[in-house]
C-alpha cells in the first residue's frame, strides 16, 4: 500500500490510476495544499517487492510518496551513509533507479550520538513506527506487530514510543519549564 500525492493540475482520476498495470485499487483520501492524496494497493512483480517488503526496509519515509510526470519521489531518513547504500544497491540489483536529492545530517555530535536526545532504542522504534504507517490516519500498523518486528513486548514497545514522543516534543518546544507552565 502506498499513500501518494498528486499534483491536482494534473487531473488523475482514481480510474486513471486503477488502470495502471500494478494498481489493483486506488482511493481517493483527500487534498494537501496543491496536490490530491490517493491510497494505492500495488501489486509488484515478486522480484520488486523484495526491494519494499517489511524485512529489508533500513529507512524510516517521513512524508507520503509524491508522484509527479518525472517519476515517485519519498523523503527519508537513514541511520548512516551505509545504510543509504545499502538500500541503493537494493534497489539497482532489482532495476530500480534511485536518484539522490539531497542528503542533510541532523546530528553534528558524533557517529553514535541520536538526534532530538533520543535513545538508539527510541529513535528505532519510533522510526520502524513512523515508517510502517502506525502515525497514519487510519494507522497502517499495530503496536503487536511493531513490537514483534522488534522482537519486545506490546508493553515494552507503548513505552518506547511514548517516551520517544515526549523527549521529541520537549526539544522540539525546547524547554521542560515551558511544558511545565502550559500543563499547569
Amino acid at each position: 500500500m502506498f499513500i501518494v500525492k498528486i499534483d491536482s493540475g494534473l487531473e488523475i482520476a482514481e480510474a486513471d490510476l486503477e488502470a495502471l498495470d500494478e494498481v489493483s485499487a486506488a482511493t481517493t483520501i483527500g487534498y494537501a495544499g496543491e496536490q490530491t492524496v490517493h491510497n494505492l494497493t500495488v501489486e509488484l512483480d515478486d522480484s520488486i517487492s523484495q526491494v519494499f517488503n517489511t524485512g529489508s526496509s533500513v529507512a524510516a519515509k517521513l512524508e507520503p510518496t509524491i508522484v509527479t510526470p518525472d517519476g515517485w519521489y519519498e523523503k527519508k531518513v537513514y541511520k548512516d551513509r551505509d545504510s543509504f547504500a545499502e538500500s541503493r544497491t537494493r534497489c539497482e540489483n532489482h532495476g530500480i533507479s534511485l536518484d539522490l536529492i539531497s542528503m542533510t545530517t541532523t546530528s553534528s555530535a558524533s557517529d553514535d550520538a541520536f538526534p532530538f536526545g533520543l535513545t538508539e532504542r527510541q529513535y528505532e522504534a519510533l522510526t520502524l513506527a513512523l515508517s510502517r504507517g502506525y502515525y497514519e490516519s487510519p494507522r497502517q500498523t499495530s503496536t503487536e506487530d511493531l513490537a514483534a518486528e522488534l522482537g519486545i513486548s506490546q508493553p515494552s514497545l507503548s513505552r518506547l514510543l511514548r517516551r520517544g514522543e515526549r523527549q521529541l516534543l520537549s526539544s522540539a518546544l525546547q524547554s521542560q519549564e515551558h511544558l511545565n507552565t502550559v500543563s499547569s
